[in-house]
């Protein structure tokens, strides 16, 4: 999968930096308030999704992960440690 949950996070960020922009005013401003409303919707889809993925894996305790949630390197280590 090209896209990962971290990309998503860059471009919030990106969108973010663009709203911080004191020089847009008037139209160019609204326009980025736009774009902005319309990336939150789709970020809250991805979310929505995610978080449907991490319960997934708790109820099955399955440690299968898709290509978009990319495993933790930690966890095999903490469960290793439990033992």
């Amino acid at each position: 999968m090209k896209n990962k949950i971290e990309d998503m996070r860059d471009h919030m960020f990106a969108q973010l930096e663009r709203l911080n922009d004191e020089s847009l005013t008037g139209e160019a401003l609204e326009a980025e308030i736009n774009r902005a409303k319309a990336m939150g919707e789709v970020c809250q889809g991805l979310i929505g999704s995610a978080k449907v993925e991490v319960d997934f894996i708790k109820v099955t305790g399955r440690n299968t992960v898709s290509a978009f949630l990319e495993p933790n390197p930690v966890r095999p280590l903490i469960e290793q440690a439990r033992g």
